[in-house]
């Protein structure tokens, strides 16, 4: 039998549903809602036909630009040679799914802000507070003058056969 190479040539475990997962979607699916700017994931549904993107776009990670009553466009960056190209496609709603991305950052950053505000309560109160660990700031930059530093030769050692 011959290789085909069609659309959906090697997607027979990258499309199929999860264990237990068979069958018709769940309403959550229609019913969230997608707003411009939003970050989600293409997760590609195997049993819905319609609006499938390529198989490239499974797994990609994008931010909604258009909503229309049936599917979003989505912008991803697309490899292409050494560059990236933003790609704006439209997917439907059932091979689109919030992207949980973000949720660490968001959490780390909403946990320092509210140890931030715990502490300057503590030092209005009069409490000795030491603050959270910030992370360590870049160094200043600067600018180095030929003028007023030494060259310096660097030379490569000889390498040496030992037997």
């Amino acid at each position: 039998m011959t290789h085909s190479y069609g659309q959906r040539a090697g997607t027979r475990h990258k499309f199929a549903r999860g264990f237990r997962n068979h069958g018709i979607l769940k309403t959550t699916t229609f019913l969230r809602t997608y707003r411009l700017g939003d970050i989600v994931d293409v997760k590609t549904t195997g049993n819905v036909h319609k609006g499938m993107p390529h198989k490239y776009y499974h797994g990609r990670t994008g931010r909604v630009w258009n909503v229309t009553p049936r599917s979003v466009g989505i912008v991803l960056n697309k490899r292409v040679g050494p560059r990236y190209i933003a790609k704006k496609i439209h997917v439907r709603i059932e091979h689109v799914r919030p992207s949980n991305s973000m949720a660490a950052t968001k959490k780390a950053i909403a946990e320092r802000k509210a140890a931030f505000q715990k502490a300057i309560a503590a030092r209005k109160a009069g409490k000795t507070v030491v603050l959270p660990i910030l992370p360590v700031p870049p160094k200043t930059g600067f600018f180095v003058n030929p003028r007023d530093s030494e060259l310096q030769t660097i030379t490569p050692l000889r390498y040496e056969l030992l037997l």
